[in-house]
């Protein structure tokens, strides 16, 4: 026996352990799915195989349900994650980030299961579409720096509005990780908010090669943009789940450039005619000021202001005698019914009539108006129109005998 060190099993399998999970890191790795099994749980597990090895995988739930297609055996896919070991068996395995098909039916099948589940939730709808402003003066670009698409947006922005300020985000639009830079950049754009509008896209290719715009972080990253997106992925024929998200689908990169900005020329029309507009309105509206001063001024009040003057000078003295007239012959009408009504009162007075000799008999404070209303032997008194006297009627056929 030897003086080294005797390992454990457990000892040496976390020794390999180490080595390994240190050492194969966010690997992607290819190969065909085989003894797919979704377990109660949520977690997935498979094996992934070529022609001359296999190894296990393992998803867990709850990036298993993130999965924007149905894997089953015999599927080709693209699996990205970290070498990981089983110590209780010693089996060493990969734990599965990511899972992409490879292939064009499998791709298919992952681009219509996606497209169903975003047009559930409402990613597509109309209602969310936000419109592009009409003169944006600023444009950010999503796409490689070194493919044709940028040229061509330059090339067209460049000819239909120079002035235009453009903001390029380069990016990877194929390949392992090309996804990610994509919704990272629409995000930064969102976050430094320097852009009116934004074009992300790329020139044609395979369904494989156009697959980065047809992953679902691209697609949330578009719905989530307040900056107005305009997708142009591959050529006229090519869709992507990213075209249906954006707030408008453009057929080419070139189209998209044409679609954000206007036509300088046509934009110096446009101005030209406001200006003419412009100029003959007010040309329009000074001629009518100046008919109507001109009118003014020749009129007869504009030039005989005293004169027009002393006639509502004159127009007012009139009124003003009429007015007095009107008062005096109203006093007057009222003095003379006064008087009238003051003759008719004194004319009815009590006094008046005791001065031509009547008198007011009473008996018991009661005015004594005939015979029969007399009282015998009862005191009375009488009112001539120079004072009262007391009086006693002993009959009534009796003249009344005068008392001190």
């Amino acid at each position: 026996m030897s003086d080294d060190k005797i390992l454990t099993v457990t000892e040496l399998t976390k020794q390999i352990k180490g080595v390994l999970e240190l050492g194969f890191t966010n690997v992607w790795i290819q190969g065909e799915i085989s003894n797919f099994k979704l377990h109660s749980s949520g977690h997935v597990y498979f094996t992934l195989k070529d022609t001359g090895s296999q190894i296990s995988v393992v998803m867990w739930k709850s990036r298993a349900a993130q999965l924007i297609f149905r894997p089953n055996d015999g599927m080709k896919v693209m699996v990205r994650g970290n070498i990981t070991v089983y110590e209780p068996r010693g089996n060493y395995q990969i734990d599965c980030f990511q899972l992409q098909p490879i292939g064009k039916g499998e791709l298919q099948q992952a681009f219509e299961q996606l497209k169903q589940k975003l047009f559930a939730e409402g990613l597509f709808e109309e209602e969310y579409k936000k419109p592009l402003p009409e003169f944006p003066q600023k444009i950010g670009i999503v796409t490689s720096p070194t493919g044709a698409a940028i040229k061509d947006i330059i090339s067209v922005l460049s000819r239909r509005f120079p002035s235009i300020e453009v903001f390029l985000v380069p990016v990877k639009v194929q390949g392992i990780g090309a996804a990610e830079e994509i919704a990272e950049a629409i995000d930064d754009l969102n976050k430094q908010n320097l852009v009116d509008v934004m074009i992300i896209g790329r020139g044609g290719g395979s369904l494989e090669d156009l697959w980065a715009f047809n992953e679902e972080i691209v697609a949330r990253a578009v719905f989530a943009s307040n900056i107005p997106v305009i997708s142009a992925v591959g050529h006229e024929i090519d869709f992507s789940i990213s075209d249906f998200v954006a707030d408008l689908r453009a057929p080419t990169p070139s189209a998209a450039a044409e679609l954000a900005v206007k036509d300088k020329n046509e934009v110096v029309e446009l101005i030209r005619n406001f200006c003419y507009t412009m100029s003959n309105s007010m040309i329009n509206s000074i001629e009518s000021y100046k008919n109507t001063i001109s009118n003014l001024t020749q009129s007869y009040s504009f030039n005989k202001p005293h004169d027009l003057l002393r006639q509502r000078s004159q127009q007012i003295d009139e009124l003003q005698h009429r007015l007095n007239r009107n008062m005096l012959h109203s006093f007057s009408m009222t003095k003379q019914r006064t008087q009238f009504l003051s003759a008719r009162i004194k004319s009815i007075n009590p006094k008046s009539v005791l001065k031509r000799g009547y008198a007011i008999i009473r008996q018991e404070s009661t005015i004594v108006s005939s015979v029969k209303k007399s009282i015998p032997l009862k005191s009375a008194t009488i009112e001539f129109y120079d004072g009262i006297i007391n009086a006693e009627i002993f009959g009534r056929e009796k003249n009344v005998k005068k008392r001190d």
